[in-house]
């Protein structure tokens, strides 16, 4: 069995909670939200320069494969698996393991996290892979710091080497019982990083998801290269009926494990988590700013403008964003539902 780590790269989903700086053109993952570099390049950068790694293999729509390859520069050899049609995530990190040897570990990484401890990233990345070898389906169980109702849970069941067993999945709870979850402290965030042997997973998929996995292994099987690219067969995969892989296996299985990473992650899922990520910027009332902006009496706002001078005064824990031609205005709360709005949709 190889020693390596086969870092898959998911670049899917579009952003729209950080509309209007995240466009379908230009989505979140290829954006410098949080320095010179994007979300993308960190993720690449995470597993370049170390032996333990092989180098990444990124599975992404047509859309974006010119702004994959401008970004992913230099670092090594790569492969890039084109989706025929976007299904989610359970068909996306099947494709990846039916392009690889059964005994090879994937590493699954989202393409827009932020990850501020890397060195904490890949100590939990050895103790996954090494479960995953055992053939257990291993999720990164990230350690909350507050009691957030935007994250599924993970729930700890008993110890294992290198983790836990997972006792259950939790949907994303009101905020009571998240507040339970984060007082009992035997909850995480379960944070969509995962780490499988790529026959087990397989196997497993093949268990609870038949008709996926069968066309799945088809579209790769019928599947044409070219230099790097790898273009899986139209017909069998968008045939698929998408689900994620939370509910197509890992909820499923009987072997789901976790790790738990205290490593500063965010999804940077909206607003407000990018703020809370920009925490170190803050000034000594929790305002962060970038571009043109004054304020006068203000705690916990956040503004963003990429022109226009922007003034509050007076306002608490709202997010003020000028980009791209269009204004948006939102408390921290309501952050999470910008997504939903016409612009966003409509883009």
């Amino acid at each position: 069995m190889s020693s390596l780590i086969h870092p898959v790269i998911l670049c899917g989903g579009g952003g729209t909670r950080l509309w209007p700086v995240s466009l379908k053109s230009r989505p979140k993952p290829f954006l410098p939200l949080l320095g010179d570099r994007t979300l993308f390049e960190e993720a690449v950068q995470r597993v370049a320069g170390d032996d333990r790694f092989a180098a990444p293999m990124i599975v992404a729509g047509p859309d974006h494969l010119d702004l994959i390859e401008t970004q992913v520069g230099g670092e090594g050899a790569h492969r890039i698996i084109v989706e025929p049609a976007a299904r989610n995530t359970a068909p996306a990190i099947a494709l990846a393991a039916a392009s690889l040897s059964a005994d090879d570990v994937l590493l699954v990484c989202p393409s827009d996290h932020h990850i501020a401890d890397e060195h904490a990233f890949r100590k939990a990345a050895m103790a996954a892979a090494d479960l995953a070898r055992d053939d257990w389906l291993v999720s990164f169980g990230i350690a909350p710091t507050h009691p957030e109702t935007g994250y599924g849970y993970l729930h700890r069941g008993e110890a294992m080497d290198g983790g836990y067993r997972i006792a259950k999945f939790v949907e994303k709870p009101d905020k009571e019982r998240a507040e339970g979850y984060l007082a009992s402290g035997e909850y995480s965030w379960n944070g969509g990083i995962f780490a499988f042997r790529a026959g087990h997973l397989l196997s497993e998929l093949e268990k609870y998801r038949p008709e996926m996995a069968a066309l799945v292994l088809k579209a790769v099987a019928r599947g044409q290269n070219d230099g790097p690219r790898f273009h899986p067969a139209a017909q069998p995969f968008s045939a698929i009926e998408g689900d994620s892989i939370d509910y197509a296996v890992m909820e499923n299985t009987a072997r789901a494990a976790m790790v738990p990473a205290d490593m500063g992650w965010s999804d940077i899922g909206n607003w407000a988590a990018l703020q809370d990520a920009l925490v170190a910027r803050a000034d000594d009332d929790g305002n962060v700013t970038r571009g043109k902006v004054d304020l006068d009496h203000c705690s916990g706002v956040m503004v963003a403008s990429d022109g226009p001078r922007v003034s509050v005064v007076g306002l608490e824990n709202v997010c003020v964003v000028v980009a791209n031609g269009e204004v948006l205005v939102t408390s921290r709360e309501g952050a999470q539902r910008v997504g939903k709005l016409p612009g966003a949709a409509r883009q």
